[in-house]
């Protein structure tokens, strides 16, 4: 984690403190409750030596109304009390889900970086709510401490030995409980690691499952789930064994506590140091502590579990950038001159290129990992360690990461839909004008897929554009690239699977649709190579070759083996 970064106390703190005003509002009714509660054994020993011992129904009927107004109050207190401290555990729980998602959504990226998808959605809600608990517990904690102080009090007020007895035998329960709650916050920090693990790894089967059973793979890819899962079963069984055995241990040791204060009042009052009703409440107070205690317990448990799940969304909050800041704001009306120079980042090795502002160029790269890491640098979501990439001769560092996006737009190859209709995929990056939309839906021959569909472009698609076909979502996609109307657009392998024929109406209209407009192709399809102005080879991470189209089918056996296979 960097130096300075969010700690999991820190997380915890601020949780803790964003709800303060509800967190002391439910602790002072949380404490008119376990005080009301205290003093019903109280007044009940009261009632037996004041009412029932001398017969007066005058006083029966005034300990009968104070028992009413007592239970009456601490009824009102719990529930009010309950409903505040779960309203601000759910808040505490909201406002971490949203800091985490405004961390992975930061441009600058990096919380994504080792982390799964489904692991990231496992923190945002599995852990946030396990912290947003910690707000909801600590009212319990107070109020079932004031229980505690409560019942010193009125034990000393009955026998000073009594009072004492439970003020100094307190202390080493609680600490007790919280050393017993070590285990269980390790085994717990693991429990939703592992949780996290398999969450991620299945998401990543389910979004490739056509492509699994396409390859006949499903069995390889069941067996490595069950593998994951067990892992996170067994992490699951100790940290559940971990919080029986805490509960357990606290559970006996109240147990034996509460004893010892019953045998002590037996023995005063047949002693004659107190009278029955003094024997009464003490016995009912003993087992009025009981309560406290196992408030106590489960506080313990959840700060163990709060603490663990705390570190872990402290890892993603501080997780460090994978791009700089930038302070720089493209110029309005940016031409989209991109320029590499000297660019080495992963398989790029010293790359220098220039792409004049309104052309349309194409770059081949049989190297799978080359064409990834330009795209990389051309999205910036990683600086090159050697070189660097201008846009209009400003380098992309001195940029901010949100407004360069806004002017350099990056379309990877495996973009997913969203969950909505056609038309709501085409206008996610479009400003408000209709006609780019329908342009880019004739230029992607997405319009096609429109006619095709029940409800045209209205019709709601499945998660990630499942309900299309191959070739029918990488339309809609490109669609939806073409329409945001960017500057510089940069498209990677955008038709390859779509057929012959309508690739190549796609590459006939993509020319006209970004007259004017820089526009990048990584791809190895001849059609859409055809109609740009220049092409690129990239081999063994540098620039081999540059030139038209036809030039390099005719004159590179290495290029038409690249583009023709």
């Amino acid at each position: 984690m960097p130096t300075g970064g969010p700690t999991g106390g820190l997380v915890l703190r601020q949780a803790i403190r964003g709800q303060r005003r509800r967190v002391i509002a439910a602790s002072l009714l949380g404490m008119t409750h376990q005080g009301c509660e205290a003093l019903v054994p109280v007044v009940i020993g009261a009632t037996i030596d004041t009412a029932v011992a001398t017969g007066s129904s005058s006083a029966l009927l005034r300990l009968l109304i104070v028992l009413a107004v007592l239970f009456l109050v601490l009824s009102t207190c719990y529930r009010t009390s309950a409903r505040i401290t779960e309203g601000s555990g759910e808040l505490a729980a909201h406002r971490l889900r949203l800091d985490l998602a405004t961390r992975v959504l930061d441009p600058r990226g990096g919380a994504d970086a080792n982390r799964l998808p489904g692991a990231l959605t496992s923190i945002a809600t599995n852990d946030a709510r396990r912290v947003g608990s910690v707000a909801t517990v600590i009212a319990y904690g107070v109020s079932a401490v004031a229980a505690l102080v409560i019942s010193a009090v009125a034990l000393l007020r009955i026998s000073v030995p009594l009072g004492l007895l439970v003020l100094l035998g307190i202390p080493p329960l609680l600490w007790l409980g919280h050393r017993i709650s070590r285990p269980l916050e390790q085994r717990s920090e693991a429990e939703q690691e592992r949780a996290a693990h398999a969450s991620g790894v299945a998401a990543d089967l389910v979004s490739g499952l056509r492509v699994l059973k396409g390859m006949g793979a499903e069995s390889a890819a069941v067996a490595r789930y069950r593998t994951t899962s067990q892992d996170s079963l067994s992490a699951a069984l100790r940290a559940a064994r971990s919080r029986a055995g805490h509960e357990g241990a606290v559970l006996a040791l109240t147990g034996v506590f509460i004893a010892v204060i019953g045998v002590v009042g037996a023995y005063l009052a047949m002693d004659g140091s107190i009278s029955v009703g003094d024997l009464v409440a003490a016995v009912g107070l003993a087992q009025f502590l009981l309560g406290p205690f196992q408030l106590l317990a489960y506080v313990n448990a959840e700060l163990a579990q709060g603490r663990a799940s705390a570190k872990r969304i402290a890892e993603v909050l501080a997780s460090p950038e994978a791009v700089g800041t930038g302070h720089d704001v493209p110029a309005d009306g940016t031409a989209g001159h991109v320029a590499l120079r000297g660019v080495t980042l992963g398989a790029l090795r010293g790359v220098d290129l220039e792409l004049p502002a309104g052309s349309l160029t194409g770059i081949v790269a049989r190297d799978a990992a080359a064409a990834n890491d330009l795209l990389v640098c051309l999205a910036r979501e990683a600086d090159p360690s050697e070189g660097a990439v201008e846009l209009d001769g400003t380098p992309l560092t001195s940029l901010d990461p949100d407004a360069l996006r806004r002017v350099v737009l990056v379309a990877h190859h495996d973009a997913d839909l969203f969950e909505s209709t056609l038309l709501d995929n085409v206008r996610a990056g479009a400003a408000d004008d209709t006609s780019s939309v329908e342009r880019a839906l004739k230029a992607s021959a997405a319009d096609d897929v429109a006619r095709l569909l029940p409800d045209g472009g209205d019709t709601l698609l499945a998660e990630r554009g499942r309900s299309l076909s191959g070739g029918q979502r990488q339309r809609v996609a490109l669609a939806r690239a073409l329409a945001a109307d960017r500057p510089v657009l940069v498209l990677h392998d955008p038709t390859t699977a779509v057929d012959t024929v309508t690739e190549s109406h796609i590459a006939a209209r993509l020319r006209e649709v970004r007259r004017d407009r820089t526009t990048i192709l990584v791809t190895t399809s001849p059609a859409l190579l055809a109609v740009t102005d220049r092409v690129v080879v990239l081999e063994d991470g540098a620039v081999q070759a540059s030139g038209h189209h036809t030039e390099l089918l005719a004159a590179d056996a290495a290029y038409r083996a690249a583009v023709l296979a």
